[in-house]
């Protein structure tokens, strides 16, 4: 990815993590469009910084995934990169007698069939460039699940799964594809995370998650707080880190 001639989409670009990289590549020079659900918060960050584009996009829609993708390509026939990063996490009890499926579907719908079907659509284009990029974004939580987030966890998961056989599908294209796993953030994505002092700031996360695209050497973005999850299984302490995540013990 080179982060000063691209032209990226970011989606869920109004907020969190989607915002601060949207901004970061913006000041870097890359040409920013940002989409989401909340025409007001794009344009709030669209007028902070001037140049950036702004489109609406719903990635739960499948029929607005389809026109969306038509209008942008239109709007932006140099787009060559996009960033999956609209994303929804909620807390699920699983043990009581009616589960919230709402809850489980609209997860589903976002973190999961709304990638799918946005690089889907966006593919075509993608190919016909010199270089371009897909980039997913899953979680630390793809790797060690948070039980009281089971479905988020889960899409994210499927989402790893997912990316690493698209990557291996399009290796003979001008396509790559790179997975951006964060660990906790301070950011809105669930009430409490902006002010838990585990969070990673949000200015620290993205600068050291701009570095590693920059660097371009790694299929997987991960910056050093997450590597505790990513590798647990592979050293050996899986059931330690599962421990500590969700019971709080060591």
């Amino acid at each position: 990815m080179d982060t000063r001639n691209d032209t990226i989409l970011i989606t869920g670009g109004g907020s969190g993590i989607g915002k601060a990289m949207a901004e970061a590549l913006h000041a870097r020079g890359a040409r920013v469009i940002i989409a989401g659900r909340r025409r007001d918060a794009l344009e709030a960050v669209a007028a902070a910084n001037p140049g950036m584009a702004v489109e609406t996009l719903d990635v739960a829609d499948a029929a607005d995934v389809t026109a969306f993708a038509a209008r942008v390509i239109a709007a932006h026939p140099d787009l060559n990169v996009v960033i999956n990063n609209a994303g929804i996490m909620q807390a699920e009890d699983l043990t009581v007698d009616a589960i919230d499926l709402s809850v489980v579907e609209q997860t589903i719908a976002i973190n999961l069939l709304g990638p799918i079907r946005l690089t889907a659509a966006l593919l075509p284009h993608l190919k016909t460039k010199p270089k371009a990029t897909v980039v997913t974004v899953s979680s630390g939580l793809a790797f060690v699940p948070l039980t009281a987030t089971p479905t988020y966890s889960a899409t994210k998961a499927a989402i790893h799964s997912w990316s690493q056989s698209l990557r291996t599908q399009l290796k003979d294209t001008s396509v790559e594809v790179l997975e951006w796993a964060p660990p906790a953030v301070a950011t809105d994505l669930m009430p409490g995370h902006a002010e838990n002092p585990n969070s990673m700031p949000l200015a620290d996360f993205t600068a050291e998650s701009l570095s590693l695209f920059e660097a371009g050497n790694a299929d997987e973005i991960l910056v050093e707080r997450v590597k505790f999850l990513r590798g647990a299984e592979a050293r050996g302490d899986y059931a330690k880190v599962y421990s500590i995540l969700n019971d709080g013990t060591h």
